[in-house]
């Protein structure tokens, strides 16, 4: 029982990881097709588009606030999992942690980054 119990640790991660991702990319998605359904409804009743209206409805779907979010919710976990690391005390656990806080840190920089060179851009 204790060896299949060890491959269901990793397999459940992994899974969790995916449903995550990929239900972060389907309400994406389902976001950005209702965007499009009302601005086909738009077009094929005659009505007038103006651009405050565009810019109201493509406000939903600007990428610029989020990757800041994103970035700092990203770092802040990274943070934690560093954070948890030091004070758990034990030697075998602290080079893992610090290990897997390297990516939501990286992730988050990297956010922070697209949010940066964007706000310069505009």
């Amino acid at each position: 029982m204790d060896q299949n119990m060890e491959y269901l640790v990793p397999i459940v991660l992994f899974i969790t990881i995916g449903s995550i991702v990929s239900l972060v990319f389907y309400f994406r998605f389902r976001t950005r097709r209702e965007l499009q359904h009302t601005i086909r409804l738009y077009i094929e009743k005659g009505a007038d588009m103006t651009p405050e209206l565009m810019t109201t409805l493509t406000e939903a779907i600007e990428t610029r606030p989020n990757d800041l979010r994103r970035g700092i919710i990203s770092l802040a976990i990274g943070v934690a999992f560093l954070t948890f690391g030091m004070l758990l005390g034990e030697p075998d656990a602290r080079r893992p942690l610090t290990a897997l806080s390297a990516f939501p840190i990286l992730i988050g920089i990297a956010y922070t980054g697209l949010w940066f060179f964007t706000a310069r851009r505009d």
